[in-house]
């Protein structure tokens, strides 16, 4: 996932979303050590103190720890990555429908959607 990031939205919540698709994806496997703040930084073209709170909420979810001296790291805790994977497929499911729904497909129509059948 590219740092496309949208001016309309904070833009460390949508560094947050870049990182956990990261993460969940496997591009940062479990255990492994993060690049720098400022790496990631310049990476986005964000301001290091935006990043770094995208970091910190990271830190809050569990999803990436904190090591003294030595920077952070992806946690190593496989449920927490699952789970995590997990709630933001069913986020992606949830637009999906509800886009679905504005366009004026039933809920019956849209599990035909997922159900794969090419005949309707």
């Amino acid at each position: 996932m590219a740092w496309k990031l949208n001016p309309e939205r904070q833009i460390w919540l949508q560094l947050v979303d870049v990182l956990k698709f990261r993460i969940v994806s496997g591009q940062y496997p479990a255990g492994v050590k993060l690049p720098s703040v400022r790496e990631l930084a310049a990476e986005a073209g964000v301001n290091p103190n935006t990043m770094q709170r995208a970091l910190a909420a990271l830190e809050e979810s569990g999803l990436v720890s904190a090591q003294r001296n030595t920077g952070r790291y992806v946690t190593q805790d496989e449920a927490c990555i699952r789970e995590t994977r997990r709630s933001l497929a069913q986020a992606e499911i949830d637009a999906f429908c509800a886009r679905m729904r504005q366009l004026g497909y039933t809920q019956e129509e849209i599990a035909t959607l997922f159900g794969g059948n090419e005949n309707e």
